[in-house]
């Protein structure tokens, strides 16, 4: 946390005209898709290993449990990292963080061994954690300020195609198209059995390899590249003066404090939602096959995109505040359909939800930060490690599927909306407590 003293001071990189940023900047842009492919895998990977491991809903949900977990963890030693290393060398480690983790997914599957699995998924969210602190201020800094959000969601479009590639592709490689019924299951012999778990588990290990392979060759293309160091300057900023000199912190700016509850209730909603759709779809449709099932994980990404630039559009003629409100409102009343109906019904809504999610992780983190003064940087610290919601959230809802059915752990999400509801209408001003 930054010191509040007498004498502050605002850091600004130099922008050098006479650089070419175009090559670092898609260098860049490529971690942007490969952080969403490290991510939205779970979706896939969930209900693969609760069939590979003989998982209940509850041991299943250890997974994001443990992904956000070292997302949390690993958020302040990656800033060390990066600012010890440099940008070049700094995300060089974070991807071969990446790779370990990924290869690490062998010697799990050989031993059928979900401890291990999730071993390797921290590994792998740990480097991803590394990835996103670099490679957001990087991708800012890498051109003209005053391009910076342009060049920043020309990079979050390629991570928004990561995730529908990645729901796509892994459904492909990873899910093997066998499906035992209970009774088939237990008609197996040891042997037998044990044989179809390793089998189911070792699918996974051709995909991981690979991926472990790409991260090791896009680390090898940026630390031989020509991605420049990003010189600072430091001004003084004399509101920053005022600010520190009146004591500002965390519990002096409700819309901050509040809006760090939104971030972790929306991550919760938004990671327990998608970590369900596959069981959902299987419960709500009986005799599905599973690669059918995988693809409305797929469609509720692409509406996920959708809103995404639906939803820039509307933020220019609608108040953001009131755009949230009126989408956690949608995704309120699509919830309670998946909770009170049954069928395909039940299951687009499911689907559609992620069109609504879209605006909400930046609307809040936005209205969160508003006139925060020289105490932004730590609030946006704050909101960045509550996304541990995704975390948390998901084993409440696999506690409730496991304990009532899959429909009633939608009750999770649903009273995430209403918070976010509350935010959005009452929580997001901006006054002094």
């Amino acid at each position: 946390m930054a010191s509040t003293t007498n004498t502050t001071t605002e850091v600004n990189y130099v922008y050098d005209p006479s650089i070419n940023y175009t090559k670092p900047m898609s260098l860049v842009t490529t971690l942007f898709f490969m952080w969403a492919v490290a991510v939205n895998i779970n979706d896939i990977l969930i209900p693969h290993l609760k069939k590979a491991c003989d998982l209940t809903d509850f041991q299943s949900s250890f997974i994001p449990f443990v992904f956000f977990g070292g997302y949390f963890l690993m958020a302040r030693p990656a800033g060390m990292i990066i600012k010890k290393l440099g940008y070049r060398k700094g995300l060089t480690t974070g991807l071969f963080i990446c790779a370990m983790g990924a290869f690490m997914f062998y010697p799990a599957a050989e031993a059928r061994s979900f401890p291990m699995f999730l071993a390797a998924i921290f590994v792998m969210a740990c480097g991803n954690s590394t990835l996103e602190v670099g490679a957001y201020p990087l991708a800012a800094s890498l051109g003209n300020p005053q391009k910076a959000s342009a060049r920043l969601n020309f990079a979050s479009a390629f991570n928004a195609l990561g995730a529908v590639l990645t729901s796509l592709v892994a459904r492909t490689f990873i899910l093997s198209g066998v499906q035992k019924t209970a009774d088939e299951i237990k008609a197996m012999s040891a042997e037998q059995l044990e044989a179809y778990r390793l089998f189911e588990a070792s699918t996974v290990k051709n995909p991981y390899i690979f991926l472990g392979f790409i991260f090791v060759f896009i680390a090898a293309l940026i630390y031989f590249s020509n991605i420049p160091e990003i010189k600072e300057q430091a001004q003084e900023n004399t509101v920053a003066k005022e600010n520190s000199s009146s004591g500002s912190s965390f519990f002096k700016h409700p819309n901050l404090y509040l809006g760090v509850l939104g971030i972790f209730f929306y991550v919760g909603a938004q990671v327990g939602v998608a970590s369900f759709i596959f069981r959902f779809a299987e419960y709500q449709l009986p005799g599905i096959d599973e690669k059918n099932a995988a693809l409305y994980i797929t469609y509720h990404l692409v509406a996920f995109m959708i809103g995404r630039f639906v939803g820039t559009a509307l933020q220019q003629k609608i108040k953001p505040s009131t755009l949230l409100a009126g989408f956690a409102v949608a995704d309120l009343l699509l919830v309670t359909i998946a909770i009170l109906l049954n069928g395909e019904v039940a299951v687009w809504a499911i689907i559609i939800i992620g069109f609504f999610h879209s605006i909400m992780f930046p609307t809040i983190f936005a209205l969160a930060l508003d006139k925060l003064g020289n105490y932004t940087k730590d609030g946006s610290s704050y909101l960045v490690m509550a996304i541990v919601g995704g975390a948390i959230m998901p084993l409440f809802m696999g506690l409730l599927s496991d304990k009532f059915s899959i429909q009633t752990a939608f009750i999770v999400p649903a009273i995430c909306y209403l918070y976010i509801f509350y935010y959005a209408v009452r929580g997001c001003r901006v006054t002094e407590a």
